[in-house]
């Protein structure tokens, strides 16, 4: 076995034995990035780890990491959706699913991107109307509406691509001169599920009984296609497909049972629905896009005839938007490569030309990416030097800082990166700026991330969650326009942000103000679409400032040699990190609980509450679920009378996708189940506890993301090997503050995870979008 950094194997109050680690256990669960919630654990969007069960879909990764398998959406056994429990019956009729799709939770980020997506149907419905300039889509977006407009009219044909002209950035209101008085933090809550009407639901659960589904379906179907569920669902049975959970196989089997001769598998709603499921399914991996040519492959693999066929009539109707990224050649260029590749027999043989990549895509994530990248832009070009910032450069803490105020005086979008020390820099440019009579703010993802923002800066009025900031319960509100009061906002965890929600962000910025993108860019992905801190920092379109501050002692020297794809061994004489080899999955419980329980408290005087066990994946033999059943039973035994709790758990909440927000069981009512998170009340009603709230000893290392504690348990069983890579070790490995111990039983999968297997590339428009915008005097 390949020794750790480190104590040597089976210390801190272990006997470990020092075997060779055993095969990986057959049907075992897999990496975290291959499991997905079943329908009594998990909302009906995937959260902020949730991905297929690799013994479903051992092929597809989830958002934690991004990326499709070779580059293509091949389906695989199970959904991104959801696993076997959600799926269907022997026969091919959907089993039961998630509870009924919730709206979003009013304070937390889906608020305010549902408002967002509020803003783009009301500009779709407009067909008749030109969106003016000066709004949040303009240039590029208002073409792109205007050309789907077009092919919705039948004036142009869908297989018309879009030629993107140079953008220029929307003029918007100022920023006020006076901010409005800061708001006290309101509790935390969750709102009620949407309600259908008694006849929706009877209408719904007819037409699901008449094709040999589950009647259960009928809450989600309301939930993903209104109170029309029904009269859609018979006109278009494929339509089932937008209910999560619900996969092609058993789509097909209930048209089958409702059309009967009159379907087939070229059934132009059929291919129509098939187009939308794949890119659904991309998003939940991450991309905000995919290739044309990887649609055509998997829709062949769907027995589709006609792969081209249907993409363009998915086009046509409206169902996919198209793209094109690089140049197309011209007619009139000399030496231009023809569509075999070759060059023309007329031209110069020796022009070489960027080749044509065609991408389909959903309008929420194009519209989303567009209006971020509008909005970047006018955050560059509306932003004026600050000559009064010198002093404050003179007197930061570091040279890092130092750089990191002067560049941020400078530009209006600033893009900030290193590692856990480096947060001290974002703190000291908030407080200097404060200290020149700015309105300057920091925005984490998580409260534990606010709480350590707070304690840099040394006023907690200077941090909130980005959650609390967009949903108005946190930070200084809006000005009459409707703009955050604010001159600065630093933006911590960037990697975390999504495109939906980063452009709710931008376009809540009025112009004048400036944004400072920080993180880690060695950390997973956010949960959500899109890759915005990394494109950005690709694309060069605004100033980069990189930390020159390492992260201190034994852990910190680990994680920055992983961050480069070294597995070092370091020295660690407090017992820092600790490495305890084990031989199969009941082994790595038994040490987790162990360590959890007794070692580590006794050894480092960290209590259990203090200590988070991360691992790999939810299900299996050592996944987040059997890890938090066997923590239980030994640190808050009980019969679980509250749902499965008992006062005294900690858990971890999952309001929305993309958060999980730790927690501890306070009591339950006639309300629902209360909590404490981190000091905040919550309380999830009844009907949602099953799929919000989950036991929380054991996270995966996606939702722990933007949280650290002062112990860490990380583990890797055998069967974790294939869900490793560089991001799930970087950022599992450093989540503990003063000790990390690894439950190892990986062998040679580690160091090779770490040496050799990157983040999984997501396909995303914004870098090119980015790079194709004006931005003036802003890259250095």
């Amino acid at each position: 076995m390949t020794a750790l950094p480190g104590e040597t194997p089976g210390t801190v109050g272990t006997d470990t034995p020092q075997d060779a680690v055993s095969p990986p256990e057959a049907g075992a669960e897999g990496p975290e990035h291959a499991e997905a919630p079943d329908a009594s654990d998990a909302p009906d969007a995937p959260d902020a780890s949730d991905a297929p069960d690799p013994s479903d879909a051992p092929d597809a990764p989830d958002a934690s990491e991004g990326g499709e398998p070779s580059g293509t959406p091949a389906d695989a056994d199970g959904d991104a959706r959801g696993d076997a429990e959600d799926g269907a019956a022997a026969d091919g009729a959907p089993a039961e699913a998630a509870p009924a799709a919730e709206l979003s939770e009013a304070q937390a980020e889906l608020a305010a991107q549902r408002e967002l997506r509020e803003r783009i149907e009301k500009r779709k419905a407009e067909k008749a109307a030109p969106i003016a300039a000066g709004t949040g889509l303009s240039g590029t977006a208002a073409d792109l509406l205007a050309a789907v407009r077009a092919v919705e009219s039948g004036e142009k044909a869908g297989t018309a691509f879009f030629d993107r002209p140079a953008a220029t950035p929307a003029s918007r209101r100022p920023a006020p001169a006076a901010a409005q008085p800061p708001r006290a933090p309101a509790p935390e809550a969750v709102p009620a599920a949407r309600t259908a009407t008694p006849e929706a639901l009877d209408a719904v659960r007819a037409v699901l009984t008449e094709g040999g589904a589950p009647e259960a379906l009928a809450r989600p179907a309301i939930g993903a296609l209104g109170d029309q569920a029904a009269e859609l669902l018979r006109t278009d049975p494929w339509q089932l497909l937008s209910v999560p959970g619900v996969r092609p196989e058993q789509a097909d089997g209930f048209a089958r049972a409702l059309l009967g001769a009159d379907c087939g598998p070229d059934d132009g709603r059929r291919t129509a629905a098939l187009v939308g499921w794949l890119l659904e399914r991309a998003a939940l991996q991450g991309h905000t896009a995919l290739d044309a040519e990887a649609v055509r492959t998997a829709l062949a693999e769907r027995a589709v005839g006609d792969p081209d066929a249907a993409v363009r009539d998915a086009v046509e109707e409206g169902v996919a938007l198209v793209f094109q990224e690089g140049d197309e050649p011209s007619a009139d260029d000399v030496g231009a490569a023809d569509s075999d590749g070759e060059a023309d027999e007329a031209g110069d043989a020796d022009v070489a030309r960027e080749p044509v990549q065609v991408l389909l895509g959903l309008d929420r994530y194009a519209l989303a990416e567009e209006s971020l990248a509008d909005g970047l832009a006018r955050l560059v070009n509306a932003c004026e030097k600050a000559a009064d910032w010198a002093e404050a450069a003179a007197t930061a803490p570091g040279p890092s800082a130092a750089e990191l105020i002067r560049t941020t005086a400078a530009a209006g979008l600033v893009a900030h990166s290193g590692g856990e020390a480096a947060r001290a820099e974002p703190a000291a440019l908030i407080a200097a700026a404060r200290g020149l009579g700015l309105r300057a703010l920091g925005a984490t993802h998580s409260e534990d991330g606010r709480r350590r923002l707070a304690a840099a800066t040394g006023d907690p009025d200077t941090a909130v969650t980005l959650s609390g900031l967009l949903s108005g319960a946190q930070g200084p509100g809006r000005d009459e326009d409707g703009a955050l009061a604010l001159d600065l906002l630093v933006v911590l965890d960037a990697p975390q942000l999504d495109v939906e929600g980063a452009a709710v962000l931008v376009e809540a910025l009025a112009d004048g103000a400036r944004l400072v993108l920080s993180g880690d860019p060695g950390v997973l992905g956010s949960a959500g679409a899109g890759r915005v801190f990394a494109d950005v920092l690709a694309s060069h379109a605004c100033p980069q400032v990189v930390s020159r501050t390492p992260d201190p002692g034994p852990i910190g020297e680990l994680v920055s040699g992983i961050g480069i794809g070294e597995l070092n061994q370091v020295d660690a004489p407090g017992k820092e990190v600790v490495i305890v080899p084990v031989r199969d999955a009941g082994e790595a419980v038994h040490r987790t609980v162990q360590l959890v329980a007794d070692s580590v408290p006794r050894a480092f005087g960290i209590p259990a509450e203090e200590t988070q066990v991360i691992t790999v994946g939810h299900g299996g033999a050592a996944g987040t679920r059997a890890l938090n059943e066997a923590l239980k039973q030994r640190l808050n035994p009980g019969p679980g009378r509250f749902g499965g709790f008992d006062p005294g758990d900690r858990v971890v909440h999952v309001p929305a996708p993309g958060r999980a927000v730790p927690g501890v069981v306070l009591s339950a009512d006639a309300e629902g189940l209360r909590l404490d998170c981190g000091g905040v009340p919550v309380v999830v009603p009844q009907e949602r506890v099953e799929s919000s709230v989950r036991h929380g000893w054991a996270l995966s290392a996606h939702q722990a993301a933007g949280m650290r504690w002062p112990a860490a348990v990380v583990v890797l069983p055998g069967d974790a090997a294939q869900g490793l890579s560089r991001p799930w070790v970087y950022t599992a490995f450093g989540r503990g503050e003063r000790h990390l111990s690894v439950v190892h039983g990986v062998d040679q999968a580690l160091p090779h995870a770490v040496a050799q297997v990157p983040a999984q590339e997501r396909t995303t428009r914004l870098r090119p979008l980015l790079e194709a915008l004006p931005t003036p005097d802003a890259a250095s």
